[in-house]
């Protein structure tokens, strides 16, 4: 009886020992470090990326912002109209990826736009790249032609990403025949009455080729995506893109959204009139959990403003960049 008590002692203690050392936080696949949601394995400003060296390899031309590198590829060339709203470049019709800096290494995060044709043989490339796909999913609803979004994650040396990426919107191009971003870059009608707009929502935009945008950043959530911040520059940011007359306008954009904030501003969205077209994730590791929400709406520039203003009020006070 005492050898088989002592026997069941030392049996449970190596199942515990077990759990608790499969339970451990994991090795952090850039830098073998220990991550865990307290821990940033590469503050900003730490690191630097050899920005030359990126173009050179992409052959791409991009934007260097505190310390990051983005590159971004407007599709001139997709004629997509959504309720007789011409969808342009500024309007979400640019695929783009964005490199950040973590010691010796690097991440790439990026969203590629695709036709049906394209889909499949890029997401190909992706793999075939060692890249993660970690969503595929709509912007628009009502869309001619159908495009969709696909947003990638990579890690390691950043000369060796930017061959990824030069592989990746290499493939586009091939799949197309033509390169997307060679194509008229169209504009739109824009008569919208942009100082009351900037009032009735607290913020000032950008003007681009008819298209009125607003990128509002979310400085009260530290997120991280390997351990590693992840910006407003790098996609972590709501928006809202503007075209139309005061009697006629189109809104569309993205919220970015901690989880109790889901319901609260699909809920202030619907009820105004806006309509949203997709709920996902952009991401896979990123600390804390964060959802993104793509919305539509349409009718008079008043209204629609004040049904994006009450969802804003559901999120945490942003600050625009």
């Amino acid at each position: 009886m005492k050898t088989t008590i002592i026997l069941s002692v030392i049996t449970a203690g190596v199942l515990l020992h077990g759990c608790q050392s499969s339970a451990g936080p994991a090795a952090n696949s850039i830098t073998g470090a220990k991550n865990d949601s307290n821990t940033i394995v590469c503050p900003p400003g730490s690191s630097r990326l050899d920005v030359a060296a990126i173009e050179r390899i992409t052959g791409m031309k991009g934007v260097e912002k505190n310390g990051e590198y983005k590159i971004t590829v407007p599709q001139n060339d997709l004629d997509v109209v959504v309720d007789g709203f011409k969808i342009i470049a500024p309007m979400g019709l640019s695929s783009w990826a964005c490199f950040t800096p973590c010691q010796d290494s690097a991440m790439v995060m990026g969203d590629i736009i695709l036709t049906e044709t394209d889909l499949k043989p890029v997401q190909q490339e992706v793999i075939r790249q060692d890249f993660a796909i970690t969503a595929i999913h709509n912007h628009f609803v009502r869309n001619h032609p159908n495009v969709m979004y696909m947003h990638i994650d990579g890690k390691g040396q950043a000369t060796q990403l930017a061959g990824s990426v030069k592989a990746i919107f290499g493939k586009v191009r091939e799949v197309r025949g033509h390169d997307p971003k060679e194509g008229k870059a169209d504009s739109v009608v824009n008569t919208l009455p942009i100082p009351r707009l900037d009032s009735l929502l607290g913020h000032k935009g950008e003007l681009s080729k008819g298209v009125y945008k607003y990128t509002f950043g979310r400085p009260d959530v530290p997120l991280q995506e390997h351990g590693i911040p992840v910006s407003s520059f790098a996609g972590f940011n709501t928006w809202a893109a503007w075209q139309g007359t005061p009697e006629k306008a189109a809104v569309a954009g993205d919220f970015t959204m901690l989880e109790n904030e889901v319901e609260p501003v699909i809920k202030a969205l619907v009820e105004n009139g806006i309509e949203v077209v997709a709920v996902h994730n952009h991401m896979v590791h990123e600390k804390p959990r964060i959802f993104f929400l793509h919305y539509w709406g349409v009718g008079p520039v008043e209204k629609l403003a004040a049904g994006l203003k009450a969802a804003l009020d559901q999120t945490g006070r942003s600050e625009t960049h």
